[in-house]
């Protein structure tokens, strides 16, 4: 039923137990003034239908036309009780009340506006006198209930319409954010892949292709070769059981790294950088333990420049610093390579970002566009944990990739800060 007034289950039995009361007492009176004759017995047959039927509103079928019906038959119920004894007329209010909450605002008006009419006419039928009182009064009372009632009715529409606006744009909120996460994992792992199995699958590349080149003059060179991209490619499979591992698993990330075991993990890139350039590594400063997300960050950062420094500066020597200070951690990776031009990088980065036709152009350089992917994944890696990255190159002057974290209370504020920008 679409009534006025979509009203609550206790105003209902409010209503209801006030019905009763009313209907009670004007039965009560009735008897008692004219005692309990015939008509006496249809005015308290008629109060109890008029109970029963009150009490069957919330039961009725929601077929069109029966809750007028049953609104018709209780004012008509009501009318009737009232010619017979005008103290029923107070029992109008509630069921005004339950007409303007079942049947719509045009029927409902007419309904209590009939109504009051036959109470004011049963009321001037008693009455020695015409008092403007009894006509102004019961109109008074109708015009202010009903228009009460549309105003109520009006806000509950209202704020009907603004839950569900708000629901739906919750809906959409949730949908989005899980849209979001799931871009961020596939970056995510797009970043884990080119800077682990990526640079093991390079490696085992320039290995074999090294031996197919060897493999007539010098033989156990090629055998050594060989050998080298087996232990790789174990290696790589290490690496796909580790993301395979983490992706299946729930890694705790403010679990502690010990400083001995990330200095393990960066002098073995040490072994497994294979190409033209010898690389080195130095510690400097007070080792501190670090959470395992930004150990793990730290080494596929390092991971990632040394693949972009052996495949495409041409270097002869890569340095990697790990620096701890007392408000940051730092990891400087600089080559002796040729270098490149990082603003042009930059500018042919966001071009392929912003246009498809220069995209295609933008990657006819394999090098630039391989090199742009890796540092990109750096600084985007680095970025989501609070921390910055910063590359310094010259064309004929090398680079230099470096990244920091804070540590101790710096990354205390850090973290706070970027969990009230997320929110």
């Amino acid at each position: 039923m679409a009534g006025l007034l979509a009203s609550g289950r206790r105003l209902d039995v409010w209503l209801f137990a006030v019905l009763v009361v009313l209907v009670a007492t004007s039965s009560l009176r009735y008897v008692v003034r004219h005692g309990l004759g015939l008509t006496g017995a249809l005015v308290l047959l008629g109060a109890a239908l008029l109970i029963v039927g009150y009490a069957a509103r919330p039961i009725l079928p929601k077929r069109a036309g029966v809750p007028a019906v049953w609104s018709a038959v209780l004012a008509c119920l009501v009318a009737v009780l009232t010619i017979a004894a005008p103290s029923f007329a107070w029992c109008a209010v509630p069921v005004a009340f339950a007409v303007l909450q079942t049947v719509r605002f045009v029927p409902a008006v007419v309904c209590v506006s009939a109504l009051m009419v036959v109470i004011t006419a049963s009321w001037l039928r008693i009455s020695a006198t015409v008092d403007p009182v009894m006509i102004a009064g019961p109109l008074g009372v109708a015009l202010i209930t009903v228009m009460s009632f549309r105003a109520l009715d009006v806000e509950s529409k209202a704020r009907a319409r603004l839950i569900e606006r708000l629901v739906a744009a919750q809906d959409d909120l949730a949908a989005e954010e899980r849209r979001v996460g799931a871009l961020r994992e596939r970056a995510r792992l797009s970043r884990d892949i080119h800077d682990s199995i990526g640079q093991d699958l390079s490696s085992v590349y320039l290995l074999l292709q090294a031996a197919d080149r060897s493999w007539v003059r010098d033989s156990a060179v090629s055998h050594q070769n060989v050998r080298t991209a087996i232990d790789m490619s174990r290696r790589g499979l290490e690496e796909i059981r580790q993301v395979i591992h983490e992706l299946s698993t729930d890694v705790e990330s403010s679990a502690l790294t010990e400083a001995p075991e990330l200095h393990v993990r960066l002098r073995e890139l040490e072994d497994r950088s294979h190409g033209t350039a010898k690389v080195s590594t130095r510690i400097d400063g007070v080792p501190v333990p670090l959470s395992h997300r930004l150990a793990a960050a730290l080494v596929a950062s390092a991971r990632g420049a040394l693949a972009n420094a052996q495949e495409h500066s041409g270097a002869d020597h890569v340095m990697m610093t790990l620096t701890y200070t007392e408000k940051e951690i730092r990891l400087d990776i600089r080559d002796d390579g040729h270098g490149f031009d990082v603003s042009a990088l930059r500018s042919r980065r966001v071009a392929a970002t912003s246009d498809g036709v220069q995209n295609q152009r933008a990657v006819t350089d394999e090098s630039s566009s391989m090199r742009g992917l890796g540092l990109k994944g750096i600084r985007d890696r680095v970025l989501e944990l609070g921390g910055g990255a910063e590359i310094e190159s010259e064309p004929g002057d090398g680079a230099t990739v470096s990244v920091w974290f804070p540590i101790g209370r710096s990354a205390q504020k850090s973290d706070l800060n970027r969990q009230n920008e997320e929110n």
